[in-house]
């Protein structure tokens, strides 16, 4: 029989920590993260990253694995991450993945395997290229001539999966799309997703709370921080909401209100989109208003889980 493990998902700013710890401290459970930015060690503001008190409520993995001017692509993800589910399993414990990034969450779940396909340098340049002079959209419209199910999926400011997507058709001769289908297997645990259904309006006033917050406890300065060790935008690391706009600033584009702003825009659309690529997960059990209150509901849905 397939171990079991739960997972937390839901959109930024849903409470999705909160409840993977009391989870994690009702069932003698560990924490996997599964958010592609709070792998990056120094980024701990914006990326909400657990603090120290609920670091130590219970041990969580995949934080602070890579440093800032690394590149961690989706399969180093997914191995690091199953050696991490594997090793809390076999201590007995309870693996508890958490985050908003779906493709790498269902990555995990799933069992993808992401094969070798190469690289064609050349191709990349040029892409990159040509997203710098005539525009993202322009890229991103090639993509969706190609293969429009990936290009409805990966946001166009998503400029190197845009790309790698392209040139994954390009040296396959498949679509992204396909060859994502293909790379499932049968899954290797047995998982009950537990999904975060937040009111719109609702999870907008909570996100435009946690940039306040955000901005208080000192973002500007960690940007400020990563900037000064010559970490730039051209990094994965710092293409994170709240790291690009306020380098925006930092380098006169604008001025602070219209960062802080714009932070706040993308962090609501990210939001949608989670809630987009979640919902078509027909698996996932979805729980609103997630409060200590309602803790006892979540509750019994995990135990006649794990009973089961």
């Amino acid at each position: 029989m397939l171990k079991k493990i739960i997972a937390v998902a839901g959109p930024t700013a849903s409470g999705k920590t909160a409840l993977a710890i009391e989870l994690a401290k009702r069932y003698d459970g560990e924490i996997v993260s599964c958010d592609s930015m709070q792998i990056y060690r120094r980024m701990d503001i914006g990326t909400a990253k657990p603090d120290a008190d609920e670091l130590a409520a219970v041990p969580h993995h995949m934080i602070d694995v890579a440093e800032p001017w690394e590149t961690c692509s989706v399969a180093d993800f997914v191995k690091k991450a199953r050696a991490a589910v594997d090793d809390v399993l076999s201590r007995s414990k309870l693996p508890i993945l958490a985050g908003g990034t779906g493709l790498y969450m269902d990555s995990v779940l799933e069992n993808i395997v992401f094969e070798d396909f190469g690289a064609d340098p050349e191709f990349r340049d040029e892409m990159q290229m040509l997203a710098e002079k005539e525009g993202v959209e322009v890229v991103h419209r090639l993509l969706a001539e190609k293969d429009p199910v990936a290009a409805e999926k990966i946001h166009p400011n998503n400029v190197r999966r845009v790309i790698r997507a392209l040139e994954v058709c390009r040296l396959t001769g498949k679509t992204f799309t396909q060859v994502n289908l293909e790379s499932r297997r049968e899954p290797m645990y047995n998982s009950l997703i537990l999904g975060i259904d937040s009111e719109r309006e609702v999870l907008y006033e909570r996100i435009n709370r946690r940039v306040d917050k955000m901005l208080e406890d000192g973002l500007l300065r960690e940007v400020e921080q990563l900037r000064e060790m010559g970490i730039g935008r051209d990094t994965t690391a710092m293409q994170a909401i709240g790291y690009k706009e306020l380098l925006d600033f930092l380098e006169d584009k604008v001025d602070f209100e219209t960062a802080v702003e714009n932070i706040k825009m993308e962090s609501r659309r990210y939001a949608k989109r989670q809630l987009t690529w979640f919902r078509r997960n027909e698996k996932i059990c979805w729980v609103k208003n997630v409060t200590g209150a309602d803790f006892e509901n979540i509750f019994d849905v995990c135990d006649r889980f794990l009973m089961s």
